[in-house]
C-alpha cells in the first residue's frame, strides 16, 4: 500500500510529526524498531523547557576548560575515542560558542522554544493526556553567590527578551518549597513557565495513541534499506516493504546511518547521558525537578521515583557505557537530598543528537524530492517535538511556518548540500 507519507523514527520528534500531518488528513505510517518513547525520548529529565531560550554553549575559558581536564566532573565527561571521532564538529561547536556567533544563534533557537508550551498544550489535549504534566515549573539550585548572581541577570534578560518567567528563592524560600533539602544550597531560580512530566515515555506514548486515533499508522519493526522511487520512496524493513510519495528522517543520533549512502554528511554528534532512580528514606519527599548547577545533575520526581540524570558525556554511539558519572552525581546528591536505594537494576543511558552550531535541522533535503529531514535538537528534543510537528506539518503542506525556518535548512552546512 502506497501512503502519503513515511516517518521514521518514533521518538518525540518523529511522533509529533506523524501527528501533524495526520492532524492535515494525510495517510502516515510511523515507523521505528521501538515502541515510541522508548528510545532518547524515554530517559529524559522530563521537563519541557519554556526557559531553556540559550543552547548549551561550549566553554570556552581557561578556567571551565582546565576543570573539566582531568575529566571527573558530574556536568561533562569525555572519552578520547570519542574526542577523536567528533574533533570537526567539536571544533565548530566551539568556534559557534564565540560571543559574537552565539549572540546570533541564540534568537534564533529561542523561535522554537517560545512556543513549546502552547504546542505541548496541542498535543495534550488530543492525547487527553494532562495527568502526565504538571504545570508548576522546576527548580535551579545554585551554591556560590556569584553564580547565582550571574544567572539571575542572565534570567532578567531571557524574561525581557523571550518572554521567561522566573522568581528568585533564597534559602528560605527554597526550604519552604523543598523542606527535606539540606542547607547546600543558598537559593534558587524557580522558572514558573517550564512544565514537567512525571513519565516521559508514557507521554510520547500518548501522543502516539492520538496519531492513531487520527488515522495513522504504526509499524514497530527494523528498517533495513531506504531508496527513492519513480513516485517516491520506499522502505524496505524486516517485514516487507513500504512506500510513500514523502518520507521524514527523524532518527535522532542515529539519523547519520540513513542520511550518509544518500550523500549528505551532516556534522552531528552525540551527548551522551545516564539516569537511575531512586526512593528516599524517612518519608522525604521532593515535590519539584530540582538542578544542582553548579554540581551538573537534576532530580525528578518521577512515577518510576527520584530520577537522577547526569550531564554530558562526549563518547560515540557504540562506546562502552561507564557509570562514573552517575556515581559522582548519586554522590552529592545524597549530600543534599535523603535518597534511599536504587530502583533500577542497571543505569539507563542514551544519546543526544547535537549539531555544532546548536540548532536542529528542520526542513526539506536539498538534493532529494520528497525527503525531509528532522533530528539534531541537542539537549531539547523532548521539549521541542511539538514544535517541529507544527512546523514540519506546514512545510509539507505548503503552508507558510509560523517561524522563519531558514536557519535550521541543512545546506548551512557543507555536507548537507
Amino acid at each position: 500500500m502506497t501512503r502519503d507519507t513515511i516517518v521514521l523514527g518514533a521518538g518525540m520528534i518523529g511522533t509529533s510529526i506523524a501527528f501533524h500531518l495526520a492532524r492535515r488528513g494525510r495517510s502516515v505510517v510511523l515507523v521505528d524498531r521501538q515502541a515510541p518513547g522508548r528510545e532518547t525520548s524515554f530517559g529524559n529529565a522530563g521537563i519541557i523547557q519554556r526557559e531553556a531560550v540559550r543552547p548549551h554553549a561550549f566553554p570556552r575559558d581557561i578556567a571551565t576548560l582546565l576543570r573539566v581536564l582531568p575529566n571527573r566532573r558530574i556536568d561533562i565527561r569525555y572519552r578520547p575515542q570519542g574526542m577523536l571521532a567528533a574533533a570537526g564538529p567539536l571544533w565548530e561547536y566551539w568556534r559557534n560558542s564565540a560571543p559574537r556567533a552565539y549572540a546570533e544563534i541564540v534568537p534564533e533557537y529561542a523561535s522554537l522554544i517560545m512556543r513549546c508550551t502552547e504546542e505541548h498544550q496541542v498535543m495534550l489535549e488530543a492525547a487527553k493526556a494532562e495527568s502526565l504534566v504538571r504545570k508548576e515549573g522546576w527548580l535551579e539550585g545554585f551554591r556560590s553567590p556569584r553564580v547565582f548572581d550571574e544567572q539571575l541577570a542572565i534570567a532578567r534578560d531571557n524574561e525581557a527578551r523571550f518572554g521567561v518567567t522566573y522568581r528568585a528563592l533564597d534559602r528560605d524560600a527554597l526550604k519552604a518549597k523543598e523542606p527535606h533539602l539540606s542547607d547546600e544550597l543558598l537559593g534558587a531560580i524557580h522558572w514558573t513557565n517550564a512544565w514537567t512530566v512525571v513519565d516521559p515515555g508514557a507521554l510520547v506514548q500518548a501522543y502516539a495513541r492520538a496519531f492513531e486515533a487520527q488515522g495513522g499508522h504504526l509499524e514497530q519493526v527494523e528498517a533495513q534499506r531506504l531508496e527513492q522511487t519513480a513516485t517516491g520512496w520506499r522502505l524496505t524493513t524486516a517485514s516487507g516493504r513500504l512506500e510513500a510519495e514523502e518520507l521524514v528522517i527523524a532518527t535522532g543520533p542515529w539519523s547519520h546511518h540513513w542520511l550518509q549512502p544518500l550523500g549528505y554528511h551532516l556534522p552531528m554528534f552525540p551527548k551522551r547521558g545516564y539516569h537511575m532512580h531512586y526512593d528516599t528514606r524517612d518519608d522525604a519527599r521532593l515535590n519539584h525537578w530540582l538542578m544542582d548547577f553548579e554540581s551538573g545533575y537534576l532530580l525528578a520526581p518521577m512515577q518510576a521515583g527520584i530520577r537522577l540524570t547526569t550531564g554530558a558525556e562526549l563518547t560515540t554511539l557504540e562506546g562502552p557505557a561507564r557509570h562514573g558519572q552517575l556515581d559522582a552525581a548519586e554522590a552529592v546528591a545524597r549530600r543534599l537530598v535523603p535518597l534511599g536505594a536504587r530502583r533500577d537494576p542497571e543505569p539507563w543511558q542514551g544519546n543526544r543528537p547535537c549539531m555544532p552550531d546548536m540548532k536542529p535541522v528542520i526542513g526539506p533535503a536539498p538534493r532529494h524530492a520528497g525527503l525531509w529531514f528532522a533530528f539534531g535538537h541537542g539537549h531539547q528534543g523532548f521539549t521541542l517535538g511539538p514544535v517541529t510537528g507544527r512546523l514540519m506539518g506546514e512545510m509539507m503542506s505548503g503552508e507558510t511556518p509560523a517561524v522563519d525556518m531558514t536557519p535550521f535548512r541543512a545546506a548551512r552546512f557543507a555536507g548537507g548540500r
